[in-house]
């Protein structure tokens, strides 16, 4: 009996997932308000639905009371911040914020799998930034400050980079960690958004060539601290984040091309001079004849994923703990073993929604550092979810990179909620200037509607 309920599950979870990956994009379809709400609606009992499913075969699967806990605490979560973000929000994009709670909830599920400890912490850690992201809207409206501390910015985030050389602690292979009181952080993953607002800061002000120039080499000061601090996923993401909010406040293709090419060469510069960049090539190149040392993770990535197939073995059914670091870097081998490559492409597909609406919500921002800022941050979301499924899946070198939102960390999920919610918080802002636009408008309409039928009173 347990066996059928897994088997028919598994088809129900990736018919589920495929509704909603389909209304992620249904939605942009209409734009008519009361069809678009319909839309997330369904989205929102889709997400319910579908972590319940897998929450009950969690429960079948470890026959343990903890795990109906844990499914109580997860829908707790779920329906309190769906409530609080849509009041503190108000305006918020309803298809961003659905698709943010719906991949924590798949991270909670697979993380739950894995351990019950690392559920629990994702959820602690996760409900933190969500409290902590409900006073997004408040600072953007009040702090018009933010967009003049484009210096600060850089000076804050390259001292906090540099504290991994006093206090920092190394963890597979890479000394990119500080460690306070028995908590982990990651430095790199905070700063990802001061460096953000610092570009955007600073090239909102001037497009300059000099003013470029001097912008550019304090945004190559944090990218050469991470490549020594050997954390090459980080160095990437802030690398092609600058080129591209470079090249969209310039609109030159002469700075895209210059970007790229001098990605590319320095890319062979620390092929030569970094062992730890050779053996992550090696391993990407062949890992199958270098199965027994440096492409053992990669090869067992790839044995998960291809076991898995389409339609997966059935959650709890495979086995996720043979490839190293699977909580966080490699999370996305154990969803394509258990949940199958179909639910793996959907996963990527939300991830691709999310983007889009980021992008349109940075080309709807009338201030030229709001833009820059919401497309910047975008770049970050999106790129981070390349470099982390490419480098499973052996489509690009492993750079150690967790995938957004559903890794194991508390440093990447904080930062990402983070993200979420000062796009939507800009998002709020935009809105209400135009709704204010709008109601001057109509009131000087009406004034000089008003003056018109005085004068020909008069006549």
């Amino acid at each position: 009996m347990e066996l059928f309920i897994v088997e028919l599950a598994r088809y129900v979870i990736i018919l589920v997932f495929g509704i909603y990956t389909f209304y992620a994009y249904r939605a942009f379809a209409s734009k008519d308000r009361a069809r678009q709400n319909r839309v997330f609606a369904v989205q929102r009992t889709l997400t319910v639905l579908l972590h319940t499913v897998m929450s009950l075969l969690l429960i079948m699967e470890n026959m343990s009371l903890v795990y109906i806990f844990l499914w109580l605490a997860e829908l707790a979560f779920y329906f309190i911040f769906i409530k609080i973000y849509q009041v503190c929000y108000k305006g918020l994009s309803k298809l961003v914020l659905n698709n943010m709670m719906m991949c924590m909830m798949v991270g909670f599920i697979i993380l739950g799998r894995l351990s019950y400890s690392y559920a629990i912490h994702q959820l602690v850690l996760a409900s933190i930034a969500m409290v902590l992201c409900i006073f997004v809207p408040f600072f953007i409206e009040r702090f018009s400050i933010l967009e003049r501390l484009g210096w600060q910015y850089a000076l804050a985030g390259i001292l906090f980079l540099l504290l991994v050389f006093v206090i920092g602690v190394e963890k597979w292979g890479s000394k990119n960690w500080i460690s306070i009181g028995g908590v982990s952080i990651q430095p790199s993953e905070f700063v990802k958004i001061l460096y953000v607002f610092f570009i955007s800061s600073l090239l909102a002000k001037s497009t300059k060539f000099k003013h470029i120039v001097l912008i550019s080499g304090v945004a190559a000061v944090h990218v050469i601290i991470l490549v020594v601090e050997k954390d090459l996923g980080a160095a990437l993401i802030y690398f092609i984040t600058y080129v591209m909010v470079l090249y969209v406040a310039t609109m030159n293709v002469a700075y895209l091309g210059a970007g790229l090419g001098g990605g590319a060469l320095a890319a062979v510069v620390a092929y030569r001079l970094f062992a730890h960049v050779r053996t992550r090539v090696l391993a990407w190149k062949d890992p199958w004849g270098t199965i027994e040392n440096e492409g053992y993770q990669v090869a067992r990535s790839l044995f998960a994923i291809g076991t898995g197939g389409f339609i997966g073995m059935g959650l709890g059914k495979g086995l996720p703990s043979s490839v190293p670091v699977v909580e966080s870097d490699f999370v996305f081998s154990a969803i394509s073993e258990e949940l199958g490559g179909v639910f793996a492409i959907c996963l990527i597909l939300v991830y691709l929604s999310s983007y889009i609406m980021f992008v349109n919500i940075a080309m709807k921002m009338k201030k030229q550092f709001y833009k820059l800022t919401a497309f910047g941050l975008s770049v970050v979301f999106i790129f981070q979810v390349f470099l982390c499924v490419g480098g499973v899946t052996k489509f690009i070198p492993s750079t150690g990179v967790t995938l957004p939102l559903i890794s194991y960390g508390g440093s990447s999920i904080m930062t990402t909620i983070m993200i979420f919610g000062i796009i939507q918080g800009m998002y709020v802002l935009n809105g209400r200037e135009e709704e204010s636009l709008e109601g001057e408008r109509k009131s000087e309409g009406k004034r000089k509607g008003e003056g018109k039928r005085r004068a020909r009173n008069r006549g």
